[in-house]
């Protein structure tokens, strides 16, 4: 059950950049993000911010379509980003190191294709195309609402 829900609108790449930067820099090891949403709707963008937020700006942050998984070993912990949009079943994720990821802090793009694999303690965000602009719903599902303190307020 999740604690709260937040949503925000993203006019633009710039504000979805700004969403992946605030979260990375409350982001600790053990966290889970749960990336959900259509092709082309951010996930790929607010993740690559993220990672930036941990490692700098000029960090190449590949989307890991193709590999699946790209790890940063980072100053402070390690950041796993997952991209399951090719995952054909739920029990492949045992190959990718989604296990070994507890430590450091997971990335994971196409969250629904864990079925019963996704960690129960994570944050959601769910990012929608409206318009122009993009929205995210970020559900907190662990202790998200207790690290963004006053920015986090419950929607109606």
């Amino acid at each position: 059950m999740p604690h709260l829900t937040l949503t925000i609108a993203l006019p633009d790449e710039a504000a979805t950049a700004a969403l992946g930067a605030q979260l990375g820099a409350v982001a600790r090891a053990g966290d889970v993000i749960a990336l959900q949403g259509d092709l082309g709707a951010g996930k790929s963008t607010l993740a690559r911010a993220l990672i930036r937020c941990h490692l700098g700006p000029e960090t190449e942050a590949p989307s890991p379509t193709f590999t699946l998984v790209q790890t940063y070993p980072g100053p402070r912990i390690a950041i796993w980003h997952f991209d399951l949009y090719r995952l054909e079943h739920p029990d492949e994720a045992r190959e990718l190191g989604l296990e070994e990821a507890v430590d450091g802090l997971s990335l994971i793009e196409w969250p629904e294709r864990l079925g019963r694999h996704l960690p129960s303690r994570r944050l959601e965000v769910q990012l929608s195309i409206v318009g122009d602009g993009r929205i995210a719903r970020l559900i907190d599902f662990d202790d998200w609402s207790e690290r963004l303190h006053g920015d986090w307020r419950p929607t109606t």
